[in-house]
């Protein structure tokens, strides 16, 4: 059996989904899905000019997962640009780490993502360290989570 495939961390949300070659016969023009974790992947690479190792850790995935991450992005936009497809930025395995959270019984603090907030809530997520289900979210999210910066998109392509 295959392994789950794990979250990547991603920091940057782009505002515009789609990117056409022309305005012409949009309805004839096929298109290439580019998950968000690719996407920041090239943002991370390309434009920031991080190295690999870098990139990796700020994804929280390995850098050979990094990599294959990466290639695939690039093969998408290449063929985009060659063969005059439209790009539509969607979909992935990506989260956010939104909330600060802190383990009432260690004193343990970290950031954690959307997937996880509503297990803290209802007192059935333990704390890395030391086991305890004690964790509260730090911030005064009045039972809303910080909702308004919580973005979580399953979908896979």
């Amino acid at each position: 059996m295959a392994r789950p495939t794990k979250w990547r961390k991603i920091e940057n949300i782009p505002t515009i989904p789609y990117f056409i070659p022309s305005d012409k016969n949009l309805d004839d023009i096929p298109d290439n899905i580019l998950k968000l974790e690719e996407l920041e992947a090239i943002r991370l690479k390309d434009l920031e000019g991080l190295e690999q190792t870098e990139c990796a850790e700020k994804m929280q995935v390995s850098r050979p997962t990094f990599q294959r991450i990466l290639l695939s992005a690039r093969e998408k936009i290449a063929d985009s640009l060659i063969n005059g497809k439209t790009i539509h930025i969607e979909g992935g395995n990506f989260t956010r780490n939104i909330c600060p959270v802190q383990c009432l019984d260690c004193g343990k603090e970290w950031m954690e993502s959307y997937e996880n907030l509503e297990s803290i809530k209802n007192g059935k997520y333990s704390c890395p360290e030391c086991g305890s289900k004690r964790v509260v979210c730090k911030q005064n999210c009045k039972n809303k989570f910080c909702r308004r910066n919580c973005w979580r998109h399953g979908s896979e392509k």
